[in-house]
């Protein structure tokens, strides 16, 4: 049951990180790089993005 629950959380994590990439500014090689990584590689992929990946698109008021 744990581990279930423990795939169900990196699923919506990593669903969540290919959100937030595919919206950010960054560039179309950077998106698919980033979103490959976090498929192939799901738990270190999201670490990586979290501190190294692309920012959340330009908010200006």
């Amino acid at each position: 049951m744990e581990y279930g629950l423990l795939g169900v959380l990196v699923l919506i994590a990593n669903i969540y990180a290919i959100i937030k990439i595919l919206g950010s500014g960054a560039s179309t090689a950077a998106k698919v790089i980033w979103t490959l990584v976090i498929l192939f590689l799901p738990v270190l992929g999201f670490i990586a993005w979290l501190i190294a990946g692309p920012k959340g698109g330009s908010l200006t008021a």
